[in-house]
């Protein structure tokens, strides 16, 4: 299709016009005068520390080891903490039962308490014996491989 008259001349009207148009330059932005000089960024100075030498340090003797509260009666394998209950296996040649206190100790767990419910089997009994896997009822949470004690 050919272009009219009309058409060719606002074209070439807005060629020139585009030509003419150039992009304003720039400007920096202004300091601020303080007094009569410019201020300046201030740049931060780098600190440099310096450490101490390191002093020889005096070996301290090793505390002594804490004896064990009581007798070893035997280890917490399983701790259901929905029920606060912690299964314990007996040590061999020992007995347990309802009224002794123990001691249970662990990593993070050190508590004492009184054996208030042993149940073998999901059935409750009065006194439970050597090789006995058997729930004990705890009073603060026990984990696996803390020990259990009793105290005289």
């Amino acid at each position: 299709m050919a272009k009219t008259k009309k058409g060719k001349k606002a074209a070439s009207k807005l060629k020139k016009k585009l030509k003419a148009a150039k992009p304003a330059p720039r400007k920096k932005p202004a300091r601020k005068v303080v007094g009569k000089r410019l201020a300046a960024k201030p740049v931060p100075k780098r600190k440099v520390s310096k450490k101490p030498a390191a002093k020889p340090v005096a070996s301290q003797p090793s505390p002594t080891p804490v004896p064990p509260p009581g007798e070893r009666v035997g280890v917490v394998t399983h701790y259901f903490s929905h029920l606060s209950v912690a299964v314990v296996k007996l040590d061999p040649g020992t007995t347990l039962r309802v009224g002794d206190k123990i001691h249970i100790k662990g990593h993070t767990s050190d508590f004492a308490q009184r054996v208030d419910s042993l149940q073998v089997g999901h059935a409750a009994v009065e006194q439970v014996g050597p090789d006995d896997d058997f729930g004990l009822k705890v009073v603060h949470h026990a984990r696996e491989h803390d020990v259990v004690y009793r105290v005289k």
